[in-house]
């Protein structure tokens, strides 16, 4: 058990050689080795999980020594905010692979495909796996490189151009975080974030705070708040629906995992008395409300299949960045952060339905679509499933962690009644989502059939489809799986 987060890491990159030479033979074999990588992992994580559990500290830490002259090590590990992380991101990358055999098939170049998901699943795992600062900044600029040629290569009518923009807005995002970096190693002589918390709590408040703002300017990026979210329309609705089903999934939630796991426990406690510390999480839920309210408006007039989901994901990192901005009240935090997971698997399925109606219809307009339930039973269950967690019906998995959130929300009020206006704002916002999903299920899936000739998707994109509403279903009535590690996690200052 002393390697086990080492080769949960590795054994995706080193298996990447394997997947992309005996792609180049059959696609298919290559899939079974992405999705054998995935369920080791797994079964990995779950072992770690244990251990976590049992720990006093409710972390499980493996640590190697790697830069003495920095003072850094490579330092692995996993507590109960990460490993929610790390097991959504292995289900959609597992299920999204799997979905790929036939929604991939008729593409050329299936062995770089799969390689570079597996790169992908390197960058996604290290990130949320890491305490090393500097090794958080290499696995999250690893994301973007397969991220861009997995867009631009398979993706839709103007690939490249989304695959450019989403590029330059992350990378632009990235220098601001790599500043914000080299800063906390210039104050504090150490890289580890746990160790430069508490190191930064002597710094100077002046500093600090403008660590605190280029930090969140680069994390905000990738989580898409507006107005720095212009790269994600285009980049989720012209990517392919596994790829889309990451982005929207976990990709902007690695953004907002950094926002609450660097800029506020990390950095925000130094700062956490001064008026400034107040006046930057009022800001941050301000930006909160303009998110939700700026994608649910859209979503709702928009009548591209994947762009009305797109500008969902927007408004619900609003949702999220509301949750946050109330650090550190426990419950608001625990709320906000089981969302990550209930909306990556929640989005990363609505995705991959509508990757497949694109596919089995030749369409991607909701207005040439209709009546498809009885033709289409199965994309139609997994699509209404997604679709009414998203709009945070109950027993759906979005539910409980919005409900969560919003009764943090309530007792952060009675601390602070600045958030009376804003958690009304995003509450009114969250009825949009609710009319924006019932609009999407109804014009898909009821009313006047226009299609006749529509089939259902094929076994294996139906059963990653059927594997997803399963988990949202069962993490709406048991929402403890994820709840019970995520509240072994210490919020206070």
């Amino acid at each position: 058990m002393q390697n086990t987060l080492l080769l949960m890491l590795f054994l995706p990159s080193l298996i990447s050689p394997f997947i992309y030479i005996s792609g180049r033979k059959n696609a298919r074999i290559a899939a079974v080795l992405m999705v054998a990588a995935c369920l080791i992992d797994l079964v990995l994580l779950y072992m770690v999980g244990q251990l976590l559990l049992s720990e006093p500290s409710h972390r499980y830490v493996e640590s190697y020594q790697w830069v003495p002259l920095l003072h850094a090590s490579i330092t692995f590990f996993i507590d109960g905010i990460s490993l929610p992380m790390e097991a959504t991101t292995l289900i959609l990358v597992l299920t999204a692979t799997i979905f790929s055999i036939d929604y991939m098939h008729e593409k050329k170049e299936l062995a770089e495909y799969y390689s570079l998901l597996a790169l992908l699943l390197v960058g996604l795992l290290g990130v949320f796996m890491t305490s090393n600062l500097m090794l958080f900044y290499f696995f999250w600029e690893l994301m973007l490189i397969p991220s861009y040629f997995i867009i631009g290569e398979w993706g839709y009518r103007d690939s490249y151009r989304a695959a450019l923009k989403f590029f330059i807005f992350t990378h632009a995002g990235a220098v601001f975080i790599l500043l914000g970096i080299g800063a906390i190693f210039m104050v504090t002589g150490d890289l580890d974030m746990f160790n430069a918390q508490r190191a930064l709590m002597g710094a100077s408040p002046d500093l600090v705070k403008w660590i605190l703002l280029a930090l969140t300017a680069g994390f905000a990026v990738k989580m898409a708040i507006v107005p720095l979210h212009m790269w994600l329309p285009d980049a989720h609705s012209e990517a392919p629906a596994p790829m889309s089903a990451l982005l929207s999934g976990v990709i902007i939630g690695a953004g907002a995992y950094a926002i609450l796991r660097i800029t506020l426990m990390t950095v925000f406690p130094s700062v956490a008395t001064t008026s400034f510390g107040s006046q930057f999480l009022h800001s941050l839920s301000v930006l909160a409300v303009i998110s939700a309210f700026f994608g649910s408006l859209i979503a709702l007039v928009e009548n591209d299949i994947k762009r009305i989901i797109a500008y969902s994901s927007i408004a619900h990192m609003g949702y999220v960045l509301l949750g946050l901005s109330m650090f550190p009240y426990s419950e608001a935090v625990i709320g906000a952060t089981l969302h990550l997971t209930n909306h990556a698997l929640s989005k990363g399925l609505l995705f991959l339905s509508a990757g497949a109606l694109m596919k089995q219809l030749g369409v991607r307009d909701i207005r040439e679509m209709g009546g498809l339930a009885g033709r289409m039973p199965i994309i139609a269950v997994a699509a209404c499933a997604a679709a009414l967690s998203i709009a945070g019906i109950p027993a759906f998995a979005c539910f409980m962690s919005e409900f969560i959130m919003f009764v943090g929300a309530f007792k952060a009020i009675s601390n602070d009644s600045f958030y009376v206006t804003p958690v009304i704002l995003v509450l009114i916002a969250t009825v949009l989502s609710l009319a924006y999903s019932l609009r999407y299920i109804s014009s898909v899936f009821f009313g006047q059939t226009k299609i006749e000739n529509a089939k259902d998707a094929p076994p294996l994109m139906a059963a990653a489809m059927l594997i997803l509403a399963f988990l949202i279903v069962f993490l709406g009535l048991w929402p403890d799986l994820f709840l019970r590690l995520i509240t072994t996690v210490n919020f206070s200052i």
